[in-house]
């Protein structure tokens, strides 16, 4: 009866609109598909493509423990692919607490006024500002003015202020996904505002925290342009000193005053050379990038996924 009223209210115009619509929203569903599935293999093409011109290298083990070289086929990239990690390292470090602190208290417990309005703002538009600034920053203040010079250390420090911004807002974004019934029910038993914070909100706000941190990494990895400006080096054919000892205290920290390279600066010094050789080992070094890169993408993918798993509200 409800149906045959309802059908009764649907004239030939509206019946015709309704119709518009429903191709309209298939019309924009097929381009939106197409899109992503040109972007999928167009990316596709260009691993393989990519992995396929650097194979010869990628084939022997030497390229992963072999030093850069003015030869080509002795040149490895022992000493970018542990710097990136050690940069890497210290960006973690340094922005990860300082990240999510920040975005515990913008969203927890700073009053809703201007002031942090404002700062909102200023975190947003962070994260649109290119690279190079930061690394003009990181040169003032770093290594002039700290006089931490052009090392492991003031490398983390760059790329922690680069991503800082993209964990602050991965925070607060995933703070304000918890219900606020969860909050009130704490209160109710007689929590305070840290109770609720560290035993409730963060434990499950905690898989799309660690998301954004890691999707921030992964494009730290990649950043070229500011760590040359603070004066990476383009051939380096040692390693910084080990952090751990064998004797006490067993753990060293000279390695955060050390000259680095990274991936993508090997990269680059390779793909500036005309031997076409160098180009091959340019494109293996490409895809090792690649590959870590999407390895951390997908472990954020799957770390999300195995929390939330367990999250009912």
């Amino acid at each position: 009866m409800l149906a045959a009223k309802f059908s009764d209210l649907i004239t030939p115009q509206l019946g015709h609109q309704l119709h518009q619509r429903k191709l309209l929203n298939l019309g924009f569903m097929v381009m939106g598909l197409v899109a992503i599935m040109v972007a999928l293999f167009t990316l596709a093409a260009l691993i393989i493509h990519m992995g396929m011109s650097g194979w010869p290298r990628l084939s022997t083990w030497e390229f992963f423990t072999a030093f850069a070289s003015r030869r080509p086929e002795r040149a490895g990239i022992l000493a970018a692919w542990v710097g990136s990690l050690l940069v890497i390292s210290v960006t973690a470090i340094v922005a990860v607490p300082i990240g999510v602190a920040a975005g515990i208290y913008l969203e927890e417990y700073a009053r809703k006024n201007w002031l942090s309005e404002l700062i909102e703002i200023n975190v947003t538009n962070l994260a649109g500002v290119p690279s190079i600034i930061y690394g003009l920053l990181a040169l003032g203040v770093f290594v002039y003015e700290f006089k931490f010079g052009r090392s492991v250390l003031t490398a983390g420090c760059t790329l922690a202020l680069l991503i800082l911004p993209i964990v602050i807002v991965t925070t607060r974004e995933s703070l304000r996904s918890i219900p606020q019934m969860i909050r009130e029910a704490a209160y109710a038993v007689g929590a305070t505002q840290w109770q609720v914070i560290w035993h409730h909100v963060l434990p499950y706000s905690i898989g799309g925290i660690l998301t954004g941190t890691i999707i921030g990494l992964s494009r730290a990895i990649g950043e070229t342009s500011s760590l040359i400006t603070i004066g990476a080096l383009t051939f380096i054919a040692f390693l910084p000193e080990s952090p751990f000892q064998g004797k006490p205290p067993f753990v060293s920290w000279e390695w955060l005053n050390s000259p680095f390279t990274v991936m993508p600066i090997q990269m680059f010094n390779w793909v500036s050379r005309p031997n076409p050789e160098f180009q091959v080992n340019a494109a293996a070094a490409g895809t090792v990038l690649m590959t870590m890169t999407l390895l951390m993408n997908g472990f954020a993918i799957y770390l999300r996924y195995r929390l939330r798993q367990g999250i009912k509200w």
